[in-house]
């Protein structure tokens, strides 16, 4: 596949990210800007906390659409032709002590002071809570393998980067009053100034009227806290940017050309789209995504807890499940849950395998294609990772480690695998693969155990109960019994699949339907109320051991 055939697929693909990436496209219909610089991606983020699924899945999503901005103007991402900033707004106040941090005692004595200049309560080298934070989040960012440039507001405002910008705020004071005074209770209204000045003698981020002495200079006047009337610079970090402000300053100052964020913010994009024309800008292109859903559907919290961590889905999944979870519209509310893992892992792998069988137009829609071009770049059928099967799916596993029992190994349920394919330490590769090959399939297959051990361990286990058969049930049990006993250990498990439903189709046995009978088998076989292909289940498991559930499903009967 050449270049120019990826573009021209890219230019007219239903996908997402590439409807995304044909909006900017028609922006800078070059594929450039004007003056030749690179097309200025951003994220951001509030170093109040530790970065989250959140923060994960917008720099993702940014980085989908920007690998496809570049299929569509022909540009590999070593080319240079587009930037990713991740941005630390790490100049604004402390406005409350998080729960889950030490020495909240010095935080609380160091409210309403910009993160950055808040002592950090870790034990850790760096010098605030908010450089604290930032490494985290580079560290965090950088273990998905994002390619991206780390910006903190400190480094931008205490440097005079930002001072040209904040004139311009300042030149334009009153009409962002205009645009911001409308949206604001009264009560807030009174004392809201696009501008807040850093008090020299507290070192607070002030929410005072301010009085523009200066444009030019940066001097604003305004009254301190103990009632001192005061005249300052406003540039060099002496001053921070209300959050609608400072989002469209950071839009105009940076170059920002596209960033998305969550309906949470939908009134703040608007207002800050306003105040970056005032500011001689525009608004970046952007889409404005749903929010993550807790299982009882409702908004996922840091505060609450509810929902599901970064880590938490690591522990019982993977990072391509996580992002192949995430990838569908992001303009629908997505439930972020435990109960959602499974089929994430066994639906991330079904699209992995079609990838390579794959026409080029369907490759474009298919999000294992946008997820390995999002680490580290590829073109179409050579991406990496196509055509990769696995022996079992995540389910199959769960459902092997669950008769197991929670004392179940990794061992253990290797040697399983072994036992069901001889090849499983060459799945997916032709025969004669390298060693190193061999050992990559093998480590991806006991990583995969190892979730599923974990998994079955904290939600499957804790619920699990084996019903006893009826007696339609426990005959029909019966005839699978009375057929095993004479199959060989090494029927395949499309026969054995064959002759649990030539069963479950007898009519002595009365199910209405062949999803009864299956419903059956999971229930009293293994406790869950949905399962795997029993064939597939009774291979893996091993008939005598198959046999072995059977009797202990009956004997309740």
């Amino acid at each position: 596949m050449s270049m120019t055939e990826l573009m021209e697929a890219a230019r007219v693909s239903k996908a997402w990210p590439f409807q995304e990436a044909q909006r900017l496209l028609k922006r800078y219909p070059e594929g450039a800007k004007p003056d030749g610089s690179p097309i200025l991606f951003e994220t951001g983020y509030g170093p109040s906390g530790l970065p989250h699924i959140g923060t994960f899945q917008e720099v993702l999503r940014t980085t989908l659409v920007r690998r496809a901005f570049e299929a569509l103007i022909g540009a590999k991402p070593e080319d240079g032709k587009t930037r990713l900033v991740a941005f630390s707004d790490d100049m604004d106040g402390l406005r409350k002590v998080p729960d889950n941090v030490p020495q909240q005692d010095l935080l609380t004595a160091n409210l309403h002071k910009p993160l950055s200049r808040v002592p950090n309560p870790f034990e850790t080298e760096y010098d605030s809570f908010a450089a604290h934070n930032n490494a985290m989040l580079r560290a965090f960012l950088d273990r998905f393998g994002f390619d991206y440039e780390f910006v903190a507001a400190s480094e931008k405002y205490n440097s005079g980067a930002f001072d040209e910008a904040l004139r311009g705020v300042l030149a334009n004071n009153q009409a962002i009053l205009d645009i911001m005074l409308p949206t604001l209770r009264a009560e807030r209204a009174a004392t809201y100034s696009p501008i807040m000045p850093i008090s020299e003698q507290t070192g607070h981020v002030l929410q005072v009227p301010v009085e523009v002495v200066d444009a030019a200079a940066g001097t604003i006047r305004f009254t301190d806290e103990d009632g001192t009337v005061t005249e300052q610079s406003a540039l060099g970090g002496k001053a921070k940017l209300q959050w609608k402000v400072d989002f469209a300053m950071r839009w105009v100052a940076l170059g920002v050309d596209y960033e998305m964020y969550g309906k949470d913010l939908t009134d703040t994009g608007l207002q800050s789209g306003k105040i970056a024309k005032v500011l001689g800008g525009r608004k970046p292109e952007g889409l404005i995504y749903e929010l993550f859903l807790d299982e009882n559907g409702e908004k996922i919290s840091k505060s609450k807890g509810n929902g599901l961590t970064i880590e938490q889905w690591l522990e019982y999944g993977s990072e391509e499940s996580l992002g192949f979870y995430i990838f569908p519209n992001p303009k629908s509310a997505k439930s972020l849950h435990g109960g959602v893992i499974p089929r994430a892992v066994d639906d991330y792998w079904q699209f992995r395998e079609r990838l390579a069988e794959q026409e080029l137009d369907k490759q474009l829609g298919n999000p294992v294609w946008h997820l390995a071009r999002a680490n580290g770049g590829f073109e179409g059928s050579e991406a990496p990772g196509a055509g990769d099967t696995l022996p079992v799916t995540y389910s199959l596993l769960l459902n092997l480690v669950g008769v197991l029992g929670a004392e179940a190994t990794e061992e253990q349920v290797w040697n399983y695998l072994l036992s069901y394919d001889e090849k499983a330490y060459g799945v997916g590769f032709n025969e004669g693969a390298s060693q190193e090959a061999q050992f990559d399939v093998e480590q991806t297959i006991r990583k995969l155990i190892r979730t599923a051990l974990a998994y079955n361990r904290d939600f499957v286990a804790p619920h699990l109960v084996k019903r006893a058969p009826n007696a339609s049930e426990a005959e029909a049990l019966r005839a699978l019994d009375a057929y095993l006993a004479d199959a060989a250990e090494d029927t395949s498990a499309e026969d054995l699949q064959t002759q649990v439903y030539e069963i479950g189709k007898r009519e002595e046995f009365g199910f209405e339907n062949l999803r009864d009978w299956f419903k059956a088998l999971y229930e009293t076989l293994l406790g869950s109320e949905q399962g795997p292909r029993m064939g597939s289940f009774i291979a893996l498991y091993g008939i005598a051991n198959s046999r072995k559930l059977i009797a202990e499903a009956l004997a309740k009967a």
